[in-house]
């Protein structure tokens, strides 16, 4: 067995749903395991500041179905200096803290593996970001949510803009990521979807609106917010000018993305990553994410999984599909 017997856990960043799953499972088997859990507030800062609580089965009582995080989050300025990682370097050793868990998405990560290189101190990583945009899993905690909470706004959406002969524009997030956009655009059955990764701009969309069917009541454009070509008001602006027989409308859907209970999906995969965490650490695991990749649970070193989007999440053959489908 590993010598570790004190496990600290934190969420950072961007909540996502599906984090207090994942908190759930680490207090779950580390308790399995015999190892004492602690809980940090507010991510790094909770390090640095020495914010704590000690961790049973009743903190994560009744949490699975929950949004948000019970640990709080933040993005910590103090965590990018060498003081401040000091000082919570000084915080875990004081409490006895032999591991830790982190979850989050590439902030959370490059943090990490920084204090880990400098401290040699065992990390693992829980990947919680509703964006999908790291390598080494399938699918990111809260990313089926997310898309699942835009289907339902956007069919919304659809209803009136059918009443009314609209085209709506919906912004999407995604600051550096269309994955969002992508696959919730494919499952409304948007007209046309606007990401990064396929640097369409607003004449393509003239172009694809120009080539759909005229008979059509309503017509849907998803569009992801780090898109730098478009940018919903502009494109709706654009659309506006070259159609006006049609109500053009935006609508930004926002944080609403990332509130809300998680779906069956992400509870599950929280779970059975927050398990995962902690047999890591156990066997040895550090500075890395651990994702599920093809049904099997993988372990990826953080430096490869920050910001290296796997080319199979936005490959050609996704945006083919969505050319096909909006005909």
């Amino acid at each position: 067995m590993s010598k570790i017997k004190n496990i600290g856990v934190l969420t950072s960043g961007g909540d996502s749903p599906g984090m207090n799953a994942a908190i759930r499972a680490v207090i779950r088997a580390s308790i399995y395991y015999d190892i004492e859990v602690t809980g940090f507030i507010r991510g790094y800062e909770g390090l640095i500041n020495n914010d704590f609580i000690p961790m049973d089965r009743k903190s994560v009582a009744n949490i699975i179905q929950r949004g948000g995080t019970i640990l709080k989050t933040a993005r910590s300025e103090s965590f990018r200096t060498v003081e401040g990682r000091k000082a919570a370097y000084q915080n875990l050793k004081e409490r006895g803290i032999d591991a830790l868990v982190v979850i989050g998405g590439d902030g959370t990560f490059t943090g990490a593996n920084v204090f880990a290189k400098e401290f040699d101190f065992p990390i693992v990583g829980l990947p919680g970001t509703i964006d999908n945009d790291l390598a080494g899993t399938d699918f990111t905690i809260g990313y089926d949510s997310a898309i699942n909470t835009v289907i339902d706004a956007v069919d919304r959406i659809r209803d009136t803009a059918e009443s009314h002969d609209r085209l709506f524009i919906v912004e999407v997030m995604g600051r550096d990521s269309g994955l969002i956009a992508l696959r919730s655009g494919i499952g409304v059955g948007a007209e046309a979807i606007m990401i990064p990764e396929a640097n369409m701009n607003a004449d393509d969309i003239l172009h694809k609106l120009e080539h759909s069917r005229k008979d059509k009541a309503s017509k849907i454009i998803i569009v992801a917010e780090g898109d730098e070509n478009g940018g919903a008001f502009k494109v709706g602006e654009i659309l506006q000018e070259k159609y006006p027989h049609y109500d053009t409308k935006v609508s930004v859907l926002g944080h609403i993305q990332r509130g809300g209970k998680p779906t069956c999906m992400d509870r599950v995969l929280a779970s059975q990553l927050g398990v995962a965490a902690v047999e890591g650490l156990i066997s040895g695991e550090r500075s890395v994410m651990v994702g599920q990749m093809n049904r099997e649970i993988v372990f990826t070193p953080f430096d490869h999984a920050i910001k290296h989007i796997d080319a199979e999440k936005v490959s050609s053959k996704w945006l083919k599909l969505i050319d096909i489908l909006s005909f």
